[in-house]
């Protein structure tokens, strides 16, 4: 082959690996050492209240005025047209249900009673959930930025409306790493008919090394599919296969600096001690009676009761981030999506294992340590929808998400918003100042977590965020 042929042959990368100038060698070091994943937990930016987090993820966007956010008003008016300032510069999801007629104020579809020695309103729907509720914080004016599914899902999860950015369970193992040596830091959860709208773009890890993406398990079967290696194989002939394939992988490591290859690398060690962890993980046989009747569990069924009895195991084996994702709460007045049975069904399904987690953390000494999350990624608005039945749109001037756990001000309720519901009146708070708060009480500073990545530095908050003060304790 000719020189020239040869020359073209190689590439940037054969270039750096070969180059034995000190330019080539400085920035291949360079690059490997800020990508290469640590296989150990970091400390915080400073001491944190909790040591993992729970995120029960509500996709498609819950109805307030449904489940929490009780307004006599808007009983009182209900049916009445929506007063045309409240509509004026905004913009919904669904403008054409808007333009046929009117749209009118729809009042709550359920009934409201107080509860706890806080008296917090919640509706019939959540007879559990109520019955925990001194435990929970309530934030009633949360802010998003789209009023589309997709967008918003991964506007909540990564900070941007923009594909591509990791996620927050991304950032949180990126900065503090993780106490569970057999399991992976991040750990998502699936229950409903279908995934969430944007799929693995909610707990991808982004321009991060994928060693800190979200791992999707499951509650029955092998924890992750085709773990278990076949019974030929099993032992001593797929140790020694692995250990061939991580000899070569370190060669090539070692060659290129790729820091996907250590990605890799770990990623074969973890699958292997995952086929003796993951099934352990799994096997609720040591679970009491008592605590699978108080979730609703059943051994190897898959659902949203069972991802909340192992969600609690795996915070108690040292994951950092566990996210839970319950479809179906998309309720604009279809046959089957709608503010009847629609919403029924959904509420029944995690009402009680709700209930069921919170107690089950504090019995266990786990709450102090545990922050758990509960929201979707944006409300309903106070007009109805009618279609072939009720229904509401989306809204994302202001909706309710609660908090309970590491760090938490229980008992009360942050954000005040207008007599219909419509804008918050006092306390106004934005999604990206629920993420700050998260880090916070995780120990890290959230204008301090950052990634460099095309020639800036990336923070799940982008240039925004700030703590929501009266939510901590």
């Amino acid at each position: 082959m000719a020189g020239d042929d040869r020359l073209l042959q190689r590439t940037r990368r054969h270039f750096f690996r070969d180059c034995g100038v000190g330019l080539g060698k400085a920035a291949l070091a360079s690059m490997f050492a800020s990508s290469m994943p640590a296989a150990a937990p970091r400390g915080p930016h400073f001491p944190a209240k909790a040591k993992s987090v729970i995120f029960l993820f509500m996709a498609g966007g819950p109805s307030q005025f449904e489940l929490f956010d009780f307004k006599p008003d808007l009983e009182r008016y209900d049916g009445k047209v929506c007063p045309q300032e409240f509509l004026e510069g905004k913009r919904f999801a669904f403008m054409e249900t808007f333009t046929q007629e009117p749209p009118r104020l729809l009042g709550p579809t359920r009934k409201f009673q107080r509860y706890g020695e806080s008296g917090r309103y919640v509706s019939e729907l959540l007879p559990h959930t109520a019955r925990v509720v001194d435990d929970l914080a309530f934030v009633t004016t949360i802010r998003t930025d789209n009023f589309n599914h997709a967008p918003a899902k991964i506007f909540m999860n990564t900070g941007a409306i923009r594909f591509g950015r990791p996620s927050m369970g991304s950032w949180v193992t990126y900065g503090i790493g993780s106490e569970a040596k057999d399991l992976p830091g991040f750990v998502v959860l699936k229950s409903g008919p279908r995934g969430p709208r944007g799929g693995t773009l909610n707990w991808g890890s982004g321009f991060l090394p994928t060693s800190y993406q979200g791992v999707p398990f499951q509650s029955g079967g092998d924890p992750i599919l085709n773990l278990s290696a076949p019974d030929r194989f099993a032992g001593t002939p797929q140790r020694q296969l692995l250990e061939t394939v991580q000899d070569l992988n370190r060669a090539r490591l070692a060659a290129t600096g790729d820091p996907e290859i250590e990605t890799r690398i770990n990623a074969y060690e973890m699958a292997y001690r995952m086929q003796t962890a993951g099934p352990e993980l799994i096997d609720f046989s040591k679970e009491s009676p008592k605590t699978l009747e108080m979730y609703g569990a059943e051994p190897g069924s898959s659902s949203f009761a069972n991802n909340c009895l192992l969600a609690r195991r795996l915070v108690e084996r040292g994951v950092r981030f566990v996210q839970l994702y319950h479809t179906d709460w998309d309720h604009h007045g279809g046959p089957v999506t709608n503010l009847q049975q629609g919403l029924d069904d959904v509420c029944r399904e995690i009402d009680r294992p709700t209930m069921a987690l919170i107690r089950d953390l504090k019995q266990r000494g786990l709450l102090d340590s545990t922050l758990v999350v509960w929201g979707g990624e944006f409300g309903r608005t106070p007009m109805g929808e009618r279609r072939e039945t009720i229904g509401r749109n989306h809204h994302i001037e202001a909706f309710t998400m609660w908090f309970a756990g590491a760090g938490i001000q229980a008992g009360q309720t942050i954000g005040e918003t207008d007599e219909f519901g419509f804008f918050p009146v006092k306390d106004k708070v934005h999604v990206h100042d629920v993420q700050a708060t998260i880090l916070h009480l995780l120990g890290l500073d959230h204008t301090k977590l950052t990634f460099r990545f095309q020639g800036r530095d990336f923070r799940l908050t982008d240039v925004h965020g700030e703590l929501i003060q009266g939510l901590l304790a």
